[in-house]
């Protein structure tokens, strides 16, 4: 099967990720898998009147394309027009590419935070108009709108994190390959399951001090970031800490809260990444399917049967108290 890739805006990090697959690397990997990219804006060689060339022949169905990949928020302003975002020597926004190239692929693939939602770079005020492809934020529609559907009946595949782990990538791709992708393999908000039916708590080395309640009050402390420091990996999906990046490190493993990157308006919290918002003292973000009091009573327990060796870690950007052995019986 082949891949056409368009960068749209975005700060091209999803395929710096990308390259970072292992074991195999993409490129083993893709040839294994009989992917090819007709063409990719990073990694292909070609450029100027070859790619228009290419662009007009997907376009009126001389050249088959099996999937389309976009990375990174279109822009739709000014006005709809969508013309803050050009195809270099085209004369067409990359909106109207986009919109045209869509219904010619057998399916559609939105890499990242900004292509599924508009990410970043739909932020702030959003005057150049970003948008996902098919939905803003949480709302669906998009520049393709809710009702489109590939030939095999998917909605555009999302493939959400800023930046994507490259595993989701290969696999959602390799998976589409081998038509092993169907509806019910993506979540509401068009994730595939594999990744998406995972949240960053499991396997998260904080689990421990999560569980006694025991709670970094600093970045670069080991204890668990929830309670003060902004973490909401017991509510975000994703299964960074059971597949690991580069090696097998993620963000809560570096020591850094994780900030939900997977799910739509991430971008905009209210408050500080690194902070948890509270009110009358009780964090606002608990886990979403656990009864507030519930939890509450919970921490209550858990903290005052914490044992010292966890208080003390908790707050300490090292082990400074080792787990105590104990003696075999008889």
């Amino acid at each position: 099967m082949n891949i056409l890739w368009l960068q749209a805006a975005g700060c091209g990090g999803c395929t710096m990720s990308l390259l970072c697959a292992e074991s195999p690397g993409v490129f083993d990997l893709f040839e294994g898998a009989g992917l090819e990219f007709l063409w990719h804006p990073t990694l292909s060689e070609a450029t100027g009147a070859e790619v228009r060339a290419l662009l007009e022949r997907v376009e009126s169905g001389a050249q088959p394309l099996d999937i389309l990949c976009v990375e990174g928020a279109v822009l739709t302003g000014p006005k709809g027009t969508g013309r803050y975002q050009m195809l270099a020597g085209t004369g067409r926004s990359l909106l109207d590419w986009v919109r045209r190239l869509a219904p010619c692929a057998a399916h559609v693939v939105a890499v990242g935070t900004c292509a599924t939602y508009g990410g970043v770079s739909s932020a702030g005020e959003n005057m150049t108009e970003a948008t996902g492809l098919q939905f803003e934020g949480h709302h669906r529609g998009g520049i393709l709108g809710e009702d489109f559907r590939d030939p095999a009946g998917l909605p555009v595949v999302n493939v959400a994190g800023c930046p994507t782990h490259p595993d989701w990538v290969t696999e959602t791709l390799m998976m589409l390959s081998a038509g092993e992708l169907r509806a019910e393999a993506l979540d509401a908000l068009g994730r595939p399951r594999f990744y998406a039916d995972t949240l960053i708590h499991h396997g998260c080395p904080k689990n421990e001090f999560y569980e006694y309640k025991a709670s970094a009050e600093h970045l670069s402390e080991i204890g668990c970031m929830m309670e003060h420091l902004g973490c909401i990996g017991t509510q975000a999906v994703g299964d960074c800490n059971i597949r690991g990046w580069n090696g097998g490190e993620s963000c809560t493993r570096a020591g850094y809260p994780c900030i939900a990157c997977t799910a739509p308006e991430f971008e905009e919290p209210g408050h500080g990444f690194a902070e948890t918002p509270k009110f009358a003292g009780i964090p606002v973000g608990l886990p979403t399917d656990m009864p507030k009091a519930w939890f509450m009573a919970l921490a209550s327990l858990s903290k005052a049967a914490t044992p010292a060796r966890v208080a003390r870690n908790a707050v300490a950007d090292r082990v400074e108290v080792p787990p105590t052995l104990r003696k075999p019986r008889g």
